[in-house]
């Protein structure tokens, strides 16, 4: 009798129903694009190493950010990666808790920027990207935000609507050249609402950007670095500004789901994200600019991305509490001075 209980413990022990009630499963929360190579550079990776499975939703900020709302007293969600922005409102909603970044093994390999991006714990940053000007060096010479607004540039200048993402930082930079860095943005958009008339575009899609300078409707606009690699194609001389005021930019960021029950198994997988391993096949695949500092890249990864020490310190990024206390009043003072 005693055998035969043995026996049947141990054939319990190896059924694939045994299996499946000890395997672990993280549920994560992130961007639709590129979800290709995030599956063969980071999920499949990870599942082999940690022996658990990973259930991935995609989706658009709003939508994510509302199912994680809609079961807040139940998450099903274990982390997210998000905007800056986003990981604030979150917070204020109460749908995500602190880091416990001793649990990261390559926290201290990230730029600074990317530690503590809200400074209040509750979010990491994965990657970032730099908003410069992309210029015709052959027609015009940028040294500041503000030289858009040259009478003899602003003909050919394209800028972007404020509802895209990168409306405010733009405007948040020439209002920086123009001596004004009020978060209200009052400034630099009523300077672009007495200029409306002679700029070229307010772009919706930075994807017409490329046609119009190569037909020379545009000499330059304000762009996400994201967007650069088609300029370098171009068969006219394209520049990326640094202007001297800083460049600004975005970025992501992890979250943790308050109240999950898988946090340390959560806080496994953000490290191996951030590893400078996986942060290397990424910005090699041109997915993502990488922000662990130990990342090295090839000449043709680097050029297509925000990278290294010196791009990092001179991003200019708009406080996150500023974003989102002030999204509304923006889109009041553009409609009625420049609008569309």
């Amino acid at each position: 009798m005693k055998k035969a209980l043995i026996a049947t413990a141990a054939l319990l022990a190896i059924s694939p129903l045994a299996a499946r009630a000890e395997e672990r499963t993280l549920t994560i929360s992130v961007y639709a694009f590129a979800q290709d190579d995030f599956k063969s550079i980071v999920y499949d990776p990870f599942e082999a190493k940690c022996g658990c499975k990973l259930v991935v939703e995609t989706g658009n900020s709003v939508e994510r950010l509302a199912k994680m709302e809609a079961n807040k007293a139940n998450p099903v969600v274990d982390m997210a990666v998000v905007s800056m922005a986003d990981a604030l409102s979150a917070s204020r909603k109460g749908l995500i808790d602190k880091i416990d970044t001793s649990k990261l093994g390559n926290f201290a390999k990230l730029y600074d920027i990317a530690r503590d991006p809200n400074g209040d714990g509750m979010s990491v940053g994965y990657t970032f990207y730099a908003t410069s000007i992309a210029y015709r060096s052959d027609k015009m010479k940028i040294e500041s935000w503000a030289d858009l607004l040259k009478p003899e540039y602003i003909g050919h200048v394209a800028f972007p609507n404020v509802t895209t993402n990168q409306g405010p930082p733009a405007l948040y930079m020439l209002g920086l050249a123009l001596g004004n860095d009020t978060p209200d943005l009052k400034a630099p958009i009523e300077a672009l609402g007495e200029k409306k008339d002679d700029i070229v575009t307010f772009y919706e899609k930075s994807s017409q950007l490329v046609q119009l300078m190569q037909q020379e409707e545009i000499w330059a606009a304000p762009i996400g670095r994201f967007s650069w690699a088609g300029f370098t194609k171009l068969d006219v001389p394209v520049a990326w500004a640094t202007p001297r005021e800083g460049q600004t930019g975005g970025m992501n960021v992890m979250v943790m789901t308050k109240g999950s029950k898988n946090q340390d198994l959560a806080a496994q997988f953000m490290d191996f994200w951030l590893s400078t391993d996986i942060q290397t096949k990424l910005a090699e695949k041109l997915v993502d600019s990488p922000a662990n500092k130990e990342v090295k890249l090839s000449d043709a990864a680097a050029n297509n991305l925000t990278y290294g020490e010196d791009t990092a310190k001179s991003l200019k990024l708009i406080p996150s509490a500023a974003a989102l206390d002030n999204r509304a009043d923006w889109l009041k003072e553009w409609n009625d001075k420049v609008g569309q």
